[in-house]
């Protein structure tokens, strides 16, 4: 695995060719994982590594800040959604590419959206995998979900979804501090007159059975150039890997990224 410092945080990365010569031609899609998971967990694990460099695209993936192999911050300053917007940004210049691709999935796809609003010249088009329109109308997961990876174990806690997190952080063998500190620091919600501001091509990816992301209907209503797709029988946890996910985001950049 690589690494470069952002602002003064050390973030790593994979950069991985293509893996077939088709009309994609290398062209670079940037992956940003969620919230206590990682660039394995999310994206090779899931296969979409895989799947995209069989399409013929450079596919590079983070650690977000507070993640994986990447430096653990106990701030919930350094967790704000424009900071991780700006190590995205910070690994296209490390790497030299004015512009690419960006999929992010539910806190990634929130990174994803904050990236294109912040730096429209560096992304081409952008698939948020996992949230729909509570980018607009909620600032991120909820705050107890916090104080549920700071209690002593997953056994005193009797919420769904807080024992949800608390059990995938310790999956992903996360650091639990500073997974804490990212959910008090991360609030990065959008107006709707800023995401009407993001012209690029958006595709929003939501499954069925998931309450956590909002509406992908709605959301996808508000870009100028947005379009909704269904992950039928889904939810938040198991939507991210589904074959429809993955389709549905080769055809799409098939039809937009190729011209860009």
């Amino acid at each position: 695995m690589n690494s470069f410092v952002s602002a003064g945080v050390r973030i790593n990365y994979v950069d991985l060719p293509p893996l077939a010569e088709t009309p994609a031609a290398g062209r670079p899609v940037l992956l940003i994982h969620g919230f206590a998971s990682n660039h394995v967990v999310n994206w090779v694990d899931t296969l979409w590594t895989k799947t995209l460099g069989r399409a013929g695209y450079r596919v590079i993936a983070l650690d977000n800040r507070g993640h994986g192999q990447s430096e653990k911050l106990y701030n919930p300053e350094d967790y704000t959604t424009a900071r991780m917007a700006d190590d995205a940004c910070r690994l296209l210049d490390h790497l030299d590419i004015p512009r690419a691709a960006v999929i992010g999935y539910s806190m990634g796809a929130r990174n994803t959206a904050q990236l294109a609003f912040q730096h429209p010249d560096r992304v081409a088009a952008a698939v948020l995998g996992g949230l729909g329109i509570h980018l607009v109308k909620g600032a991120g997961l909820p705050q107890r979900i916090a104080e549920a990876l700071e209690a002593p174990s997953l056994d005193g806690l009797t919420d769904a979804n807080e024992r949800m997190f608390r059990a995938f952080a310790e999956q992903t063998r996360s650091d639990l501090r500073a997974l804490a500190a990212c959910i008090r620091g991360s609030r990065g919600a959008l107006t709707p007159e800023q995401v009407r501001a993001i012209t690029i091509p958006v595709l929003v990816a939501v499954g069925s059975n998931d309450p956590i992301a909002g509406s992908g209907e709605e959301l996808a209503a508000l870009f100028p150039n947005g379009r909704f797709l269904n992950i039928p029988g889904r939810d938040h946890n198991l939507a991210v890997g589904d074959r429809v996910h993955k389709q549905g985001a080769l055809a799409f950049l098939e039809e937009v990224y190729m011209d860009r």
